[in-house]
């Protein structure tokens, strides 16, 4: 499992002085950058052998201004040439929202998906578990 803790930032903030929604994804994303190391996708993104397969988000709570949010990462599954992301945001203590996500290996140059190598799937699989409903 994997933690990043955000700092929420004012224009983040929508008419009801909350996080907008639409915040979150990108949260999530970045809560997946120690993923894309491990694919060797940190100095050079065009050379990242994954896309975004799917995405989804449950808002079980609202997140505001003025608190840091705790964003938590795992995998859920590991597939043939895919697997499953896990994760979770949490403010004060409180589960604000949870989603998944879906990445793919894929071949850029043959613009197809593709088995995930043993090595990745090993790594990958160091990181497997079901992230907790508590902190």
């Amino acid at each position: 499992m994997f933690e990043l803790t955000v700092t929420p930032r004012f224009y983040e903030t929508d008419a009801f002085g909350h996080v907008n929604n639409t915040v979150v994804t990108g949260w999530f994303e970045t809560g997946r950058a120690p993923l894309f190391q491990l694919f060797g996708g940190g100095s050079d993104p065009s050379a990242l052998p994954l896309i975004l397969a799917r995405v989804e988000v449950d808002f079980v709570g609202q997140i505001y201004y003025g608190s840091d949010v705790l964003l938590r990462t795992g995998i859920e599954k590991i597939g043939n040439s895919s697997f499953v992301v896990a994760q979770q945001a949490w403010q004060n203590g409180k589960l604000v929202a949870r989603g998944k996500a879906v990445q793919v290996y894929f071949e850029h140059d043959k613009q197809a998906s593709a088995p995930i190598p043993d090595e990745f799937r090993q790594v990958l699989s160091e990181h497997q578990g079901e992230l907790a409903e508590t902190l």
